[in-house]
This record gives structure tokens, C-alpha cells and sequence, in this order.
């Protein structure tokens, strides 16, 4: 049995699941982050799933989503990259009001995330190596590149994003998403994310050796969704290594 609730934690609406009983006492727990457009709503079967497994699950609303969405789709549209650096920002005080409240069992604290949410969490692995390990289903750490292509900003924009996006980069911190289990899920038909952003990542450790804590599952035929398997895969890695 679980229990799901809506509530707040530092300063936002978050999706919080848990194992029945467990609302106040500390378990191993996973920053779980929604795509764009979507919804923590929306993710909430990975919530589920994994609070069986026995995790706590937060799931934050990003920026102008959920609750926070003021019902302007284009200027959302625009707002991409500066929503994806907001959740880098935001995450030292989610993490913070988690253990001030002692909701994390023994410093088990982990980030995953799908799409957005999924470089969501190769950009937070980055800069936190007290996180124990790593899920990004159908994501990219490689943002300078991408914002090229992928919701590129505006022209007025387009100075100033590269130098902040380059600081949250794995292509100069490999190491820094080496050094502790990392999963990469992503589908080889991918039509929004391109497959070849994981492609990329998987080689470049592998090159420099770096691959000892690397699972990489592909998904032959699957579109940008996410899939029964890639949950089952999810669930696995964080039962083995969370």
C-alpha cells in the first residue's frame, strides 16, 4: 500500500509518494522531474511505482507548469532553457527542506527525470556529488549544443543563455556523472530529444573509461514516450543501487 498527496515543500506544490505509514519518517528518496509541458500529474505513475519499490518520491512542478503555469502557452514555449535552469536553481532548497524535515534515510537522496526533467538531472548530477545516483530517460547533458536546435531562444536571448547553460554541461564534467551510478533510457526513434544525445554521452565515457558505473538501455522503434519497459528499468536501477 502507498499514499499520494499534494503538498508543499520549499516554497512550491510538489507530488509526494511513499509507502503507507511512512509520511514523516526517513527513506531512501528520489527528485523525480516532470517533462515540459507535462505535469507532475502526469508522471505520477512513476510515483507509484516507485513508492511500491519502497522509495519516498518528490515530484517538483517546474516553473510556469502545474500550479505555477499562468495559462500562456507561447511564452511558456519560449522559456525552455530559462525553465531548465530554474530547476537546477531550485534544487539546493528542495534538497534542504528534505532533510530539515528528516524525510531521507541515511543520506540515500537520488534525482531522476524524463525529457526536460531528465536533463533536469544529468545538469543537477553535475554540481551535487552527495547525490548517490542518477536516472535520465530520453534527456541530454549537452545544452550549449542543443539549445541550438531543440525550443531555440530568442535572438535577444541567445547571447546570454550559452555561457549560463555551459556551467550545468557534462561535456567538461564527465566525471562528475562518472563517479556514481548513472542509468540513460532512451528510445532509438526518439522524434523531439534525438537519441544521439545519449549516444553521445554513452561514447564519450566509454572513451575515456569512464563507463564503469554507466547503464545505457536503448529502445528499438520507441518515439519520444515513455514505455512500461523504461519504467520497469527505472524501478531496477534505483532497487539495486538507491
Amino acid at each position: 500500500m502507498i499514499e499520494l498527496e499534494m503538498r508543499m515543500l520549499a516554497g512550491n506544490e510538489i507530488l509526494h509518494a511513499f509507502p503507507k505509514g511512512y509520511a514523516a519518517q526517513p527513506l531512501p528518496c528520489i527528485v523525480f522531474y516532470h517533462g515540459f509541458t507535462s505535469s507532475n500529474l502526469v508522471y505520477s505513475y512513476f510515483a507509484v511505482a516507485l513508492a511500491q519499490a519502497g522509495f519516498r518520491v518528490v515530484m517538483p512542478s517546474a516553473a510556469e507548469h502545474g500550479a505555477r503555469f499562468n495559462g500562456d502557452e507561447q511564452q511558456r514555449l519560449q522559456h525552455f532553457w530559462q525553465i531548465l535552469l530554474q530547476n537546477f536553481h531550485e534544487f539546493p532548497a528542495l534538497q534542504e527542506a528534505l532533510y530539515r524535515e528528516r524525510l531521507v534515510s541515511e543520506g540515500r537522496l537520488a534525482v531522476a527525470g524524463a525529457s526536460m526533467g531528465g536533463m533536469t538531472a544529468l545538469g543537477i548530477m553535475t554540481h551535487h556529488p552527495e547525490l548517490k545516483c542518477v536516472a535520465s530517460l530520453m534527456g541530454s547533458g549537452y545544452f550549449s549544443s542543443l539549445s541550438t536546435t531543440l525550443f531555440p531562444p530568442a535572438d535577444a536571448q541567445r547571447a546570454d543563455l550559452p555561457p549560463l547553460l555551459a556551467e550545468w554541461d557534462v561535456s567538461q564534467q564527465l566525471a562528475h556523472v562518472a563517479d556514481r551510478p548513472l542509468l540513460l533510457w532512451h528510445g532509438d526513434a526518439d522524434d523531439v530529444v534525438p537519441p544521439d544525445e545519449t549516444f553521445r554521452l554513452q561514447q564519450a565515457l566509454k572513451r575515456d573509461q569512464l563507463d564503469a558505473n554507466l547503464t545505457c538501455v536503448w529502445q528499438a522503434g520507441v518515439r519520444h514516450r515513455i514505455t512500461p519497459e523504461a519504467l520497469s528499468h527505472t524501478v531496477d536501477f534505483f532497487k539495486r543501487y538507491l
